[in-house]
């Protein structure tokens, strides 16, 4: 039996997950992700550093809660643990734009993307981890890829945007944008995988999972693989 962890705060990914038929156990990573991009060396690829930000993430859960998730996924029955770290950043006139965390922040990129089209690149990393044995978890894998889509923004006014804004919902996503609820109103069309958008690409992790020799529906939840 395989036991996925999520290293995550997003509910958007863990929507997605369990759509998918997914239950994953949830870890918040605790990553300084401007401090890890700042030292990154210059003129490090864009699909590098969102890999990168996914990595420190699936590693900073492990390091830290290693032993703990081990113990809970053995308790469940489980043999094999999956730690999946996820990142987002949008690139736009050849810049990656993460979360703004502010209104002035957001409404400003908003300003300017608006009417336009950028290349939102998702990014996850994989590790694998035997749990056989009573002694700490082995690694056995580690799997990290990057998938792009585009995505064609409406011109939404300055009014709306004030609401959309004050609500909070994009303050704490890549790109300042969502498309699966208030946001969906104000992009025009996607070019690629949309649960990339929403924050967790289906396609991608699967990909992962099959380069750690691990099918999808073996991560599906009992019941449904019966």
């Amino acid at each position: 039996m395989i036991r996925v962890v999520l290293a995550s705060a997003s509910p958007s990914r863990l929507r997605i997950l369990q759509q998918a038929g997914v239950d994953p156990l949830i870890r918040h990573p605790r990553v300084d992700e401007d401090a890890l991009q700042a030292a990154l060396p210059e003129g490090t690829p864009h699909v590098r550093v969102v890999e990168e930000l996914a990595r420190a993430k699936a590693q900073d859960v492990l390091d830290r809660e290693g032993e703990a998730l081990a113990d809970e996924a053995r308790a469940s029955g489980a043999d094999t643990l999956v730690v999946v770290g996820c990142d987002s950043m949008l690139l736009v006139d050849g810049r990656l734009e993460g979360k703004p965390h502010t209104y002035e922040r957001a409404m400003a990129r908003w300003q300017k993307m608006r009417g336009r089209h950028g290349v939102l690149i998702t990014g996850h990393a994989v590790v694998l981890a035997d749990l056989t044995g009573d002694g700490p978890l082995v690694v056995t894998g580690r799997e990290t890829d990057t998938s792009d889509t585009t995505v064609h923004f409406g011109a939404p006014s300055d009014a709306d945007l004030d609401v959309y804004l004050r609500t909070g919902e994009p303050l704490e996503c890549a790109g300042a944008f969502t498309i699966e609820s208030l946001g969906g109103w104000f992009i025009d069309r996607i070019d690629g995988d949309p649960s990339s958008v929403i924050g967790l690409s289906l396609p991608l992790l699967r990909r992962l999972l099959e380069d750690g020799g691990i099918h999808a529906h073996q991560v599906w939840r009992p019941e449904l693989r019966t």
